[in-house]
């Protein structure tokens, strides 16, 4: 006689979770459909609003590609500092440090264009490291629980740029009354409105990738953020791993304020981010601590973001379309954690 049970494995196969992410989309999509029919609109005509808008059309694809640089770039940073059992819940105020020095450079500093992009990429780098430095050194040499130091460091960065943005470096008599002067600089287009942010974060997501799968320094990162026992037994220097890899988190949130600037805005503003720090977070959790899958979630949330732009178009209140999103992230989540199961049968 033979007894069913449910068996969690270490990981899901390619197959599993891909399956269990589109059953979970299209359980949230039909679930969002019935409650939008019961309030007398018609769910089949705003889904084919949503994707005739976002897919049907070079400015739609461009909107898209324009909204997924910043989320694959925060997403990889959330997943970066993952690898090493750390959680980087700053890459809000990184992007926001990225973004405020990167506007510093091409504001003050008179350079040609070409070289100008360059010092304000790396400056955004350096930004984002910056920000980021503290907490990195908090965990490492007193043990302070970086969740809270990286998440108390993001209303600073906003706060900052904020006051920058509508006092000191204000455009005076301008169209915009609380942003700074346009910057003279510009990310060169690679598609349409979509600049070349969009190939310098697939390129990032890839590098990390590799470094953190075919390195020996990738290796001791993984091996330290899953069994922190392990590495210490095999004289792996911790601190100084964890130090690397956090500041390189944030360095990679620090150019997604950089890219937005000079690729995207072109003033430095409040507001700017539009929550990518935070949404970066769920990125990096759909993507389930892969870099590679890091592109592939940033798509997806791309759309949602974009889809809920257009239901607000369509009549739809930001509340509804908060919950509609909301919903379709937590049954995906849902839907990742349940292909790991599997049932055996168990022979008495």
């Amino acid at each position: 006689m033979a007894n069913l049970r449910l068996q969690r494995l270490p990981s899901a196969t390619p197959s599993a979770a891909l399956g269990a992410r589109i059953g979970a989309i299209a359980l949230a999509l039909v679930i969002a459909g019935l409650i939008l029919a019961a309030t007398g609109r018609n769910p089949l005509d705003l889904g084919a609003q949503v994707v005739s808008s976002s897919l049907g059309s070079s400015f739609g694809m461009e909107d898209l590609g324009l909204l997924v640089i910043p989320l694959i770039l925060t997403g990889l940073s959330v997943t970066v500092a993952q690898q090493i059992g750390a959680w980087n819940i700053g890459a809000e105020g990184q992007f926001y440090a990225g973004a405020f020095a990167a506007t510093a450079v091409g504001l003050f500093v008179p350079l040609p264009t070409g070289l100008s992009l360059v010092a304000m990429f790396v400056a955004g780098a350096f930004g984002g490291l910056v920000w980021i430095l503290v907490p990195t050194l908090a965990r490492a040499y007193a043990n302070v629980n970086e969740l809270i130091t990286t998440l108390l460091l993001n209303f600073v960065a906003i706060l900052m740029v904020y006051y920058v943005s509508t006092d000191v470096w204000r455009e005076r008599g301008g169209i915009a009354n609380s942003a700074t002067p346009r910057i003279k600089v510009e990310m060169p287009e690679f598609w349409g409105l979509v600049h070349w942010g969009l190939p310098i974060a697939v390129i990032l997501a890839v590098v990390m990738a590799g470094l953190l799968t075919f390195s020996k320094w990738g290796y001791e990162v993984r091996l330290i953020g899953s069994n922190p026992s392990a590495g210490k037994y095999a004289g792996i220097a911790a601190k100084k791993h964890l130090i690397t890899v956090m500041l390189i988190s944030g360095a990679i949130a620090g150019i997604a304020g950089m890219l937005e600037i000079a690729g995207t805005v072109h003033r430095l503003q409040g507001g700017i981010s539009n929550n990518y720090g935070y949404l970066g977070i769920m990125v990096a959790v759909l993507a389930r601590g892969s870099c590679l899958g890091v592109i592939f979630a940033g798509a997806l949330m791309a759309f949602i973001l974009n889809s809920g732009i257009i239901l607000q178009t369509q009549g739809l209140t930001t509340s509804t379309v908060l919950a509609i999103t909301g919903l379709i992230l937590f049954l995906t989540a849902i839907g990742d954690e349940l292909s790991h199961y599997r049932v055996v049968r168990d022979k008495a």
